[in-house]
């Protein structure tokens, strides 16, 4: 009997050991409103698990202290990598360390340029960019046909940084709605990069008004970009009531300035669900249950002043 419930302990200590699980994580940068709201979507779900720890790091949008950060984490041991890359393009030698330790790694929110080449156990967890910009755009495009603007309406538009896919994918979209013939009234008369930032997209649209540029809309890559326009429009004196705006990811600050009557469109990105949907992912490939798709796609959704409330306390 005494043998019997020797092993029994053992057998529940090693499952007990068997279940605690260390993951990795490298985001891209902390200073980000999105990227924070993703990163507490992964630390509070970890807590909800048992014996679940995140070692979380911030690559200052550094490639190569990315790239050390998920060597370290290999070094250390850990079960498993969540990466949110600094550059989308560098992300072939990020999962080759990865892959040569034979240790799991799951890319979150941005898409790595391997995506479809990943080794058995890697995966990207996001949302699928080709529905972002579409939903965006499309809705400009009925706004500006609901103000009477269905002939030549100029636009501009903002993108995120250019060594990142979901800025070139987002302004993609924008350029393949406009291609349609229900769009095609509209043209875009400046397109440049404020790499994702407040600050940088209210010195862009400075520059432009200073320049005389006229527009009708703005498409912008993400609410952070949309905001820092706004505030440079307003301060010029350029009522929003008949300026569209434009951005992506529903962050609180963007559904205020919708509430305000400053933005006219978003588009919601679950960050929580990335967050949520990269650790069970991590976690799957760590225990070696493995998953059914290596691309996990969270549903982009559109946001407009009509259906906003519902979207106030998800990001």
């Amino acid at each position: 009997m005494k043998k019997l419930l020797l092993g029994a302990a053992v057998s529940a200590l090693m499952t007990t050991s068997a279940m605690a699980e260390t993951i990795g994580v490298s985001m891209a940068l902390f200073d980000d409103n999105f990227l924070t709201v993703l990163r507490n979507g992964m630390q509070d779900y970890a807590a909800e698990l048992d014996d679940v720890e995140l070692q979380i790091e911030d690559a200052q949008n550094d490639v190569g202290k990315q790239l050390n950060q998920i060597q370290n984490f290999i070094a250390s041991g850990v079960d498993a990598v969540i990466v949110n890359p600094v550059d989308t393009d560098a992300t072939v030698a990020m999962s080759k360390a990865a892959a040569d330790a034979g240790v799991p790694l799951v890319y979150v929110n941005r898409e790595p340029v391997n995506v479809d080449e990943l080794p058995e156990n890697q995966a990207f967890v996001a949302s699928d960019e080709r529905e972002s910009g579409t939903l965006e755009t499309q809705e400009v495009c009925r706004l500006l046909k609901e103000q009477g603007k269905d002939e030549g309406a100029k636009i501009v538009v903002m993108m995120g940084e250019l060594s990142n896919q979901a800025a070139r994918m987002r302004t993609q979209d924008v350029h393949e709605v406009i291609a349609t013939d229900e769009c095609s009234f509209m043209e875009i008369v400046e397109e440049q990069t404020a790499n994702w930032q407040r600050t940088e997209a209210a010195d862009l649209m400075t520059n432009w008004l200073s320049a005389g540029l006229q527009f009708d809309a703005v498409v912008s890559n993400n609410d952070e970009m949309a905001i820092g326009a706004i505030q440079s429009m307003k301060a010029a004196g350029i009522s929003m009531d008949e300026m569209i705006v434009g951005g992506v990811d529903a962050t609180q600050d963007a559904l205020a300035a919708m509430k305000a009557g400053d933005l006219d469109v978003t588009v919601f990105q679950d960050a929580t669900g990335q967050g949520k949907g990269a650790v069970d992912t991590a976690l799957k490939l760590a225990s070696g249950e493995g998953i059914e798709d290596q691309k996990v796609y969270i549903p982009f959704q559109l946001v407009t002043p009509e259906n906003m409330d519902k979207f106030t306390s998800m990001n």
